[in-house]
């Protein structure tokens, strides 16, 4: 934390003027440390948040890409003010969304947050802007699959064959897919509700050109919609009811999102520990579970 410290005092000091720190307060996050700062400016308190990445995230994390999602994602207003972000490092400093709940699992299940949700990915997706980025599931897997073995890490038993089957989905769908902005890790944290109703997306490190079904399948999985929600979620998304092409595709991107994640998992276990070697032995057994609806 005094490490911490002093870096925040460092890019608070040199990144914003005039500005005199009152307050610094950890916040959540998986894998990055998050600080709350509170500073006098002007006469007048100004909130910021200063994140500074996680252990082992420079070796799967590109952040000259991560920063130009980001811009994006401000520019489209759906994510609080950049001051300031080190595309070398991922060190940035965002405005700090005052009177808003981090959501949950149950805050998300609400049919009010279903549809903020459904029109922020709307207004991402349809955006019509190519931020050059891309997200690849397939190669991402592999850089992960690397990180495992060079940190001494061990995949699972019937990886190899999940792997020829996840490759043969890669033939068989992805080049059919449209390229479309993605948050591609819109898990509940993600996810802040103001209180005058006003829903943000944050935190843009796994962002990229990707299929939108991706992320209407991974917001399924992380706020564990049922059937119901799930329906009222897609028909909030697409203006209708799914057509059946459109429930292949979720179904394909389930698979896909667990077996990506799985692997992100395993390649954390070294610096979190068990949390992380659970979290992905159940994504795994739900993938396994899916694959077998797909076939």
């Amino acid at each position: 934390m005094n490490q911490d410290t002093q870096r925040i005092e460092e890019l608070i000091t040199t990144k914003i003027n005039e500005c005199t720190i009152k307050t610094i307060r950890r916040l959540g996050g998986l894998t990055n440390r998050t600080y709350y700062v509170a500073c006098e400016k002007r006469k007048s308190i100004q909130e910021y948040v200063v994140r500074l990445p996680g252990l082992g995230t420079e070796k799967m994390i590109v952040r000259s890409d991560e920063e130009k999602s980001t811009k994006l994602a401000c520019k489209l207003g759906i994510d609080a003010h950049l001051y300031f972000f080190d595309s070398i490092t991922g060190e940035k400093i965002t405005e700090y969304i005052s009177n808003a709940k981090t959501m949950s699992v149950e805050d998300l299940q609400h049919k009010e947050s279903i549809i903020l949700m459904a029109d922020t990915l709307k207004k991402l997706h349809h955006c019509g802007e190519n931020t050059g980025v891309y997200f690849n599931v397939i190669d991402l897997a592999e850089t992960y699959e690397r990180v495992i073995y060079n940190d001494g890490g061990i995949l699972y038993d019937d990886y190899n064959e999940v792997k020829a089957y996840i490759n043969r989905l890669k033939n068989e769908y992805m080049p059919f897919v449209e390229m479309v902005p993605c948050h591609n890790d819109p898990l509940c944290e993600n996810w802040m509700l103001q209180n005058n109703g006003k829903m943000f997306l944050i935190d843009w490190e796994y962002a990229g050109m990707n299929d939108p079904i991706w992320d209407l399948a991974d917001l399924s999985i992380e706020a564990d919609l049922t059937c119901e929600m799930e329906k009222f979620f897609l028909q909030s998304y697409f203006g209708r009811m799914p057509v059946e092409k459109e429930w292949n595709a979720l179904k394909i991107n389930k698979i896909l999102i667990d077996y990506l994640w799985s692997l992100w998992g395993i390649s954390r276990v070294i610096y979190e520990g068990e949390v992380m070697k659970k979290y992905a032995d159940n994504r795994w057994q739900r993938m396994k579970k899916n694959m077998k609806k797909v076939q």
